[in-house]
């Protein structure tokens, strides 16, 4: 899960795969401190209930709202049957501060015992800040993998800093190193033309690169990895409309086409069938060094700054869980 937190935006992702046992966001030994009933028993009408926060949205521009009501339909409707319900607690599902002033949602939707996929996340995050200097609006989706696949884990993260400026992550995460594997290099960036879903965003006056803070977080993004921040002047007025002008014309279309890219891996075998135990303990052991060190750098010490200790820890220890990571 990605979460962003000023100052400055990391922007660091967290991405893993496991192989063998089932997804721990399932088990209900993983969630003894939460007494939510198992997804599968839930009612048609609790499940639409507890979906609806996850899709209300309600602080983001409208095109920031429908480019991830549109990514989050294309995984219903592409990998729909891949996919078991969210078992995420309600109190997780939707949880805020004291005050009310920050607020976020998590889903986590673990794949079937078949499915390549290990789980889907998505959320978003209203996070006031305490300087009085307006608020974050963060939404993310990500795709992670289970380590009897190659294929890159999927990343979308658009972070609304201020009503004229974002910030987009957009990747295929390698989960590979492709200087010493130029074959995984060629399949999953070469062949599949990122490169140009990158140049046509870049040649935009108001994209810039976005270089984190965090060097090792650089390290991780791969070679057609969109990391930009999208400024636009408000001196005339019209800086929020032409923010909204990129979302709706050029973030979200390249969204979704990069989306379907990684869509199509999945469902059509792109990624090539990983079988020698070592080859999926040298996936496993990148992966989950990738996710420690991601919540090492964002969600122990952020989190319980924006939402207090007790807040903190129930989400923590969910995503923690789905993680794998005790």
């Amino acid at each position: 899960m990605a979460f962003t937190f000023p100052p400055p935006p990391h922007v660091v992702p967290l991405r893993l795969s496991r192989a063998g046992p089932p997804c721990p966001c399932l088990s209900s030994s993983s969630f003894s401190a939460f007494p939510t009933p198992p997804p599968l028993i839930l009612s048609r009408m609790e499940q639409q209930t507890r979906a609806s926060k996850l899709m209300e949205f309600p602080h983001l521009l409208a095109p920031h709202r429908d480019t991830m009501l549109g990514l989050i339909s294309a995984i219903e409707s592409r990998l729909g049957n891949h996919l078991l319900p969210s078992s995420v607690p309600s109190d997780v599902e939707y949880y805020q501060n004291e005050s009310g002033t920050s607020q976020g949602t998590l889903s986590i939707r673990c794949g079937v015992d078949t499915s390549p996929i290990d789980f889907i996340l998505a959320s978003w995050l209203h996070l006031e800040q305490p300087s009085g200097g307006g608020a974050l609006e963060i939404t993310n989706i990500a795709g992670y993998l289970k380590s009897s696949t190659d294929i890159p884990h999927f990343q979308f993260e658009l972070v609304q800093c201020s009503p004229t400026f974002l910030i987009l992550f957009l990747d295929l995460i390698p989960r590979k190193d492709t200087v010493l594997h130029p074959d995984y290099l060629k399949t999953f960036y070469e062949d599949t033309q990122l490169e140009a879903c990158r140049q046509r965003l870049a040649r935009l006056p108001e994209v810039q690169p976005y270089f984190s803070s965090s060097l090792y977080f650089r390290r991780v993004v791969s070679s057609t990895g969109i990391l930009v921040g999208i400024k636009c002047e408000d001196g005339t007025g019209t800086g929020t409309e032409r923010v909204e002008e990129i979302i709706g014309e050029h973030v979200g279309p390249i969204a979704n086409e990069v989306m379907g890219i990684w869509v199509d891996m999945c469902v059509d075998g792109g990624g090539r069938e990983v079988s020698e135990i070592e080859q999926r303990a040298e996936l496993e052991k990148r992966d989950m060094l990738i996710k420690r060190k991601a919540i090492e750098m964002d969600l122990s010490s952020s989190m319980p700054k924006q939402f207090g200790h007790e807040v903190a820890d129930r989400v923590l220890r969910v995503i923690k869980s789905a993680y794998n990571i005790t």
